[in-house]
């Protein structure tokens, strides 16, 4: 099992109309695609230099393959989308996990 990890600092401006967007209309998107099995947000608990609020937002997918599919199928349609929306008011990087164990 795989974790794809996007982590977006996002200005405070925004922050409210981005939380909007990312719970109504982003996440259930990126569950439609059936590549991710459910989603995590979270806010990053530091104080940021530049200013803005940090977020972990988190997607489980089941395998490799499926994170894959994700990058070739959906992901720049879904990529330009807060784009459009936001500009260059958010500022993000992807990470994956692989899941060793849970307890």
């Amino acid at each position: 099992m795989y974790i794809y990890n996007v982590t977006i600092n996002v200005e405070d401006s925004i922050r409210e109309a981005w939380l909007q967007w990312l719970r109504e209309i982003h996440i259930p998107e990126m569950l439609a695609t059936g590549k991710f099995s459910d989603a995590r947000v979270c806010r990053v608990v530091v104080a940021e230099e530049t200013g803005g609020t940090t977020f972990a937002v988190q997607y489980k997918a089941q395998s490799r393959e499926a994170l894959m599919a994700y990058y070739q199928e959906d992901a720049p349609r879904l990529r330009a989308d807060g784009v459009e929306r936001f500009g260059d008011k958010c500022l993000a990087f992807r990470t994956e996990l692989e899941i060793l164990s849970e307890h």
